[in-house]
């Protein structure tokens, strides 16, 4: 993966906040507007433009369309991913978020797909970048 679409990609502080959200596991469109906050259309623009340059996958479930980071990622994105899981401790925006998908996950019922109910770990790359 090219690192400048990497960079390109977390240049916005939605895309990061989406990003961010995913390290958690797979979420569909209306997980992250009620997390963000933000309207159906803002999220999907951002969500296409994060999966034309790799960053996340879509799949559709019945109903459901779920979004997750590549299962196979390369080294500078994992790389990426990690610094951003430790950079935004400091940002409250990140918190909050944080602690509004931890409300909305113990709320989530037997009509959400398995995968965004018992998501698989984000694993940390071996050395972060920063």
């Amino acid at each position: 993966m090219d690192l400048v679409k990497i960079y390109e990609c977390l240049c916005d502080r939605t895309r990061l906040r989406i990003l961010h959200l995913l390290l958690d596991g797979p979420l569909c469109v209306c997980h992250f507007q009620e997390v963000l906050g933000e309207p159906q259309v803002k999220i999907s623009k951002h969500l296409a433009y994060l999966r034309q340059h790799g960053l996340v996958q879509a799949e559709r479930q019945a109903n459901w369309m779920i979004y997750q980071l590549p299962e196979k990622r390369s080294d500078q994105l994992s790389a990426n991913l990690s610094c951003l899981q430790d950079c935004v401790r400091e940002e409250r925006v990140f918190r909050d978020d944080q602690a509004r998908l931890k409300r909305i996950k113990a709320s989530f019922g037997t009509d959400t797909p398995d995968c965004v109910r018992q998501p698989a770990p984000f694993r940390r790359a071996k050395r972060a970048c920063c």
